[in-house]
């Protein structure tokens, strides 16, 4: 499975969110080079948790600039994110007590989430927090 790569569908025009999408990106792709390489078990959990702690940051970050901004789709937002971290977590959880670790439906999970999410939902409050001096 190849690497996420950074692309103009990749931002949403929000500086501080694009930097924390790309950060969440490389988070992901230093998992996904860690589990071909073969990581042991506590590596895994590690950048599992990693992964886990900087997620919920970002979506705390985006939440809060959503809510401020008046945003009128904050509520689904925030729900989407809400499902995803409980999606990622049940994966990580999954990964780390599981002999056999799945990296394959692990890696397959993580980037379509990435995708489906940022690249789809996230797209929609750029132009939103643009119009309101968020740059």
């Amino acid at each position: 499975m190849a690497l996420l790569t950074w692309k103009p569908t990749c931002i949403v025009g929000v500086r501080a969110m694009d930097d924390q999408h790309a950060i969440l990106m490389d988070t992901m792709n230093e998992l996904r080079l860690a589990l071909v390489a073969g990581c042991g078990r506590e590596q895994l959990r590690e950048r599992l948790k990693r992964l886990i702690e900087f997620t919920r940051m970002h979506f705390s970050s985006e939440e809060r600039l959503l809510e401020e901004s008046g945003f009128p789709g904050a509520g689904g937002h925030r729900e989407a994110h809400r499902r995803l971290l409980a999606q990622i977590e049940e994966a990580a959880h999954r990964a780390i007590q599981h002999e056999d670790v799945q990296v394959g439906l692990l890696l397959s999970f993580l980037r379509h989430w990435y995708t489906v999410h940022h690249e789809g939902l996230d797209q929609h409050y750029g132009q939103w927090l643009n119009e309101r001096g968020v740059l």
